[in-house]
């Protein structure tokens, strides 16, 4: 029996718009933690506001009031699982290191964790060539 690619693809949406779910309330938190209630009440998921052409998933705040930009990558199996990010946020990272974050969770579904990487990809991640596009001649 063969893969079901578009079943695939829904589990796939399914878990990452639960992962940032999962984000927003933790960042909330951490901003409720320092005192910045405020800002807590302005956490926003801009991939359902603005869709993917953002180059990130979720706009929060440093204890400071700057913004954070934050891509969260999800999956229910372990840390090191790799992952795939799209050229568009290989660029905002790049144009926004001091601000880009890198939010993993991990074993989700069971019992999910949480590791943070910030700066541009290319310096905090091993990349590797996935995908081309390709137009006919």
């Amino acid at each position: 029996m063969g893969v079901n690619y578009l079943e695939r693809e829904a589990r796939n949406q399914l878990i990452g718009e639960a992962g940032e779910q999962f984000v927003i309330n933790f960042e909330k938190a951490r901003l409720i933690h320092v005192g910045r209630e405020s800002l807590a009440d302005r956490v926003e998921q801009i991939s359902a506001t603005r869709g993917p052409a953002a180059g990130f998933d979720i706009l929060s705040f440093e204890d400071n009031g700057a913004e954070r930009f934050i891509e969260a990558e999800t999956t229910k199996y372990g840390k090191s699982t790799p992952f795939f990010v799209t050229a568009n946020e290989l660029n905002f990272s790049r144009r926004n290191p001091g601000r880009y974050h890198l939010y993993r969770v991990f074993r989700f579904g069971a019992q999910p964790r949480l590791f943070t990487l910030q700066g541009h990809l290319e310096e905090c991640c091993r990349l590797q060539t996935a995908e081309y596009v390709a137009r006919p001649l």
